[in-house]
């Protein structure tokens, strides 16, 4: 059973750059992804990235292209989530999440069967 954590949340001015991990514990399948989500206050769970582990496929959100960029350290069984000219609307928590099947792209929650804690991003005005 994968287990993940992430981490690198915090505090940031509208323009500002922040970068999320999230460490995975457990093993990770080839063929499956691992993806980014993110919830508001009052919101519903979005999806914003996703990355095929196997070949490092990616697929944005509309909302964060251009401006995200998910990665992945096979190595170090972690993947990333670069965030640059952040706004206000991107204040969430930040969620990672490991599917559980081959599909992809893979953008909605049914697709994943493993979830991190979250990890809180708040960008000022």
């Amino acid at each position: 059973q994968v287990q993940l954590v992430e981490s690198g949340g915090g505090l940031v001015q509208a323009g500002g750059s922040l970068r999320l991990s999230c460490a995975a514990s457990g093993r990770i399948f080839s063929d499956y992804g691992m993806g980014w989500f993110r919830q508001a206050p009052g919101k519903g769970r979005e999806f914003v990235a996703t990355l095929k582990w196997s070949d490092g496929r990616t697929y944005y959100a509309d909302s964060v292209k251009g401006r995200f960029t998910i990665s992945r350290d096979s190595a170090k069984n972690t993947v990333f989530l670069q965030m640059n000219s952040l706004k206000p609307e991107d204040t969430a928590v930040y969620y990672c999440a490991a599917s559980n099947m081959p599909s992809w792209p893979m953008t909605y929650r049914y697709q994943y069967g493993f979830w991190g804690q979250g990890t809180q991003v708040t960008v000022s005005s």
